[in-house]
């Protein structure tokens, strides 16, 4: 048995990891709260991805959702701290949830105790599930927090995440994409793209069709440089999903298209329906 990696990796729920991926590398995932219908939940411990969708269709208001709290995250590296000498935390984007400031503060408390480092991946979904994934497999190497959290905000810009929505009025509700631009999509029946830029969602492109904009998802990962892993992602169209994916493979022909369900904490601020792609760029010889 290889031993235990000395740099434990710490990441929150919204980079909608499958359960059993994160484990097999020793990705510690803290999990956002689900507020629905007066009741508060868990991601993914008291409330999995299908029981929520089937909970906010039924719902007459929006799910809210919250961070990890500082405490948690306190908690979650006392924990590490007592099987691993170092810990690199990277959470989703600042600009899309406070996770990264829960975690600074957590930091904060332990800094005499602990090397703790912590990074802002801008990026969320499969974007910071890649992400995750390449900070485990640089501690299983050997390299230590801080050159792991170099290396992590050296390559953010390998990270691409675009997605489409069949409404934006999700978007609009949470404050994460102006009113002009709905407007433009409600009123013209517009198929909105868009994507992740510097850490916040933008407007990428618009189609007329559900098709189309399944066509562009594989025009972009065409657009972005050599892709070294591509991920296809979705919430409540798996057919969809995979006949992207199926596309998509030519692509990365020695890495199988991973294909994966968006959480609650992402769906809560995109709504159902959702199509995307998120690629992990080749980096250069």
């Amino acid at each position: 048995m290889s031993p235990r990696p000395s740099v434990a990796v710490i990441t929150d729920s919204s980079c909608d990891l499958p359960p059993e991926i994160a484990s097999a590398h020793d990705i510690i995932v803290l999990p956002f709260t689900i507020r629905i219908d007066g009741k508060e939940y868990r991601d993914q411990v008291d409330l999995d991805t299908d029981q929520f969708m089937h909970r906010m269709v039924e719902s007459e208001s929006l799910p809210t959702i919250l961070p990890p709290s500082v405490q948690a995250f306190q908690h979650a590296f006392l924990d590490a701290a007592e099987t691993h000498t170092e810990i690199l935390c990277i959470v989703s984007s600042s600009k899309l949830s406070g996770s990264f400031d829960a975690a600074n503060a957590a930091a904060m408390h332990l800094a005499k105790n602990s090397h703790v480092e912590i990074v802002d991946s801008l990026n969320t979904t499969y974007g910071l599930g890649f992400q995750a994934l390449r900070a485990a497999n640089l501690a299983a190497s050997g390299a230590n927090a801080r050159d792991i959290a170099v290396t992590l905000n050296a390559e953010l810009n390998r990270y691409h995440v675009v997605f489409f929505v069949e409404a934006l009025d999700h978007l609009r509700r949470g404050g994460h994409i102006g009113k002009a631009a709905t407007m433009v999509g409600s009123f013209l029946q517009l198929r909105p793209l868009l994507r992740i830029d510097e850490g916040q969602i933008v407007p990428y492109e618009r189609t007329r069709t559900r098709s189309k904009a399944m066509d562009t998802l594989a025009e972009f990962a065409g657009s972005t440089g050599i892709p070294e892993e591509i991920a296809v992602i979705y919430n409540s169209t798996p057919e969809d999903a995979m006949e992207v994916a199926g596309n998509a493979g030519a692509l990365t022909p020695d890495r199988e298209v991973v294909v994966a369900q968006l959480g609650p904490v992402i769906t809560t601020h995109i709504g159902p329906d959702v199509l995307g792609m998120v690629i992990k760029e080749r980096l250069g010889d």
